[in-house]
């Protein structure tokens, strides 16, 4: 292992474990075990599959409940949780269990992956995510459970519990409802109107997605918002105040479109419940084709956003977002640096988030351009699937299933590298190049 951190970057080594892990999954997918039919199922599917459920993205190709046997969805499941909680956190847990000494290079690992800033306290880090993750996914798993038990029976009520609460939590967006229909996701009429599954789904979702380092800040100074950390703060009032815009939005443009013929507490319901998911869970309530416009593009938006970082989110992240519009507000009235709950963010932070946003932008537009050139589907539809595969949401206009093997493999290409964020990608695929520290003349051009 050593040997192999000094040949490779900590960023090429958990990029490497993603694709290991997905390989793997490909690989026990493409069984007849796998499938409900006994049959092979082909490779290149299951890749998309493995890849979806590692990069917690929810985009399929078959139905997960009418396509995979139990064992399966059992495999989909563990690619989640893995690909949910990190590699390195996975492997972490393992190691404490076995109570193996963590190296002081592990430890950088696991810094990269949980996504804490500093290297102090990470292991107690890493407890507190796998105790937590572990306590939220069980209570979660019983509350669902309660639903799903009187409709399904004891036993595939539990498991039904227990595989939506992780997917839930993970932000994976992968159901098993297809027996009431392939891909309906969770529009049935019993669980889009049930007030206890739209509210347990919907806080599994938000927990795992304000990301670890907010978590640790919670258990340590339980309410006392002021003692939070900056990053904490701006992830949990930008999370809250795009959770309630989006619902007043939503309920707004969705009452006369997909909302028809709802009552108004079944609007409100849904229409929080649509703020929530594309942060980036990927579950639906409603038919996708119905949205207007309007909210299409509100939902897109909320996608390319996402969630915190080093959560199980994905997206640009609540925080380059917030940076990048306070460095806009600072760039027009003229200032030199960005302020927020009375600290002065690092002067690096504000050209970091250009560059998410940038690399996402450009990866976005050029994959769109490329499936727009060999699909007969309308721009809006390829546009909003590239958008939910680089963002990790997994939602669908339910055109993926459809979409040639070089299309596919494009969206398989947004999955993975919305997974491992737009920096990680160009980190791994840039040369090491000895930097010369050349002093050059200083020139202005016009922006705008």
């Amino acid at each position: 292992m050593s040997k192999l951190r000094d040949k490779l970057s900590y960023t090429r080594i958990i990029v490497l474990s993603f694709l290991l892990i997905i390989l793997v999954g490909a690989v026990v997918l493409s069984l007849p075990i796998s499938s409900r039919s006994r049959d092979w199922t082909p490779f290149f599917d299951a890749m998309f599959t493995a890849t979806s459920a590692t990069c917690v993205t929810g985009m399929t190709i078959y139905d997960t409940y009418t396509h995979w046997s139990l064992f399966g969805q059992f495999i989909i499941l563990l690619l989640i949780q893995i690909g949910g909680l990190g590699v390195m956190t996975c492997i972490a847990m393992i190691a404490l269990f076995l109570k193996r000494r963590i190296s002081l290079g592990e430890r950088r690992l696991l810094m990269q992956s949980a996504g804490s800033l500093e290297i102090g306290g990470i292991v107690k880090l890493i407890r507190r995510i796998i105790i937590g993750t572990t306590v939220i996914e069980l209570f979660g798993a019983v509350l669902l459970s309660f639903i799903f038990c009187p409709k399904m029976g004891f036993l595939v009520g539990i498991w039904n519990g227990l595989f939506h609460s992780i997917s839930a939590f993970c932000n994976a967006g992968f159901d098993l409802m297809g027996r009431y229909g392939s891909f309906s996701s969770l529009s049935a009429q019993w669980l889009a109107t049930n007030p206890l599954f739209s509210f347990t789904i919907s806080l599994l979702i938000i927990i795992g997605g304000i990301g670890f380092i907010v978590w640790n800040d919670i258990w340590k100074h339980r309410l006392e918002f002021k003692k939070y950390e900056v990053h904490s703060k701006i992830v949990l009032s930008s999370t809250a105040i795009l959770i309630f815009s989006g619902t007043i939005l939503f309920y707004i443009f969705e009452s006369g479109s997909a909302f028809a013929g709802m009552h108004t507490g079944e609007k409100l319901i849904s229409s929080l419940f649509l703020s929530i998911m594309p942060r980036t869970a990927g579950f639906n309530t409603i038919n996708l084709s119905e949205m207007s416009d309007s909210g299409t593009l509100l939902t897109a938006l909320l996608m390319f956003i996402g969630g915190g970082s080093g959560s199980t989110a994905g997206g640009i992240k609540v925080t380059t977002f917030v940076v990048l519009l306070l460095g806009a507000l600072a760039s027009t009235r003229r200032r030199s640096g960005i302020t927020i709950f009375k600290r002065r963010l690092d002067e690096h932070t504000s050209s970091q988030a250009s560059a998410v946003v940038t690399v996402y932008f450009t990866v976005v537009f050029l994959a769109s351009m490329i499936i727009s050139f060999i699909e007969p589907y309308p721009l809006h539809d390829i546009l909003f699937e590239s958008v939910a595969a680089i963002s990790t949401a997994g939602l669908s206009k339910g055109i993926t299933p459809f979409l040639s093997s070089f299309s596919q493999a494009v969206l398989m290409f947004l999955m993975f590298s919305g997974r491992i964020g737009g920096l990680s990608l160009m980190l791994v695929l840039a040369e090491r190049r000895i930097s010369i520290p050349i002093d050059r003349p200083t020139v202005k051009i016009l922006i705008g």
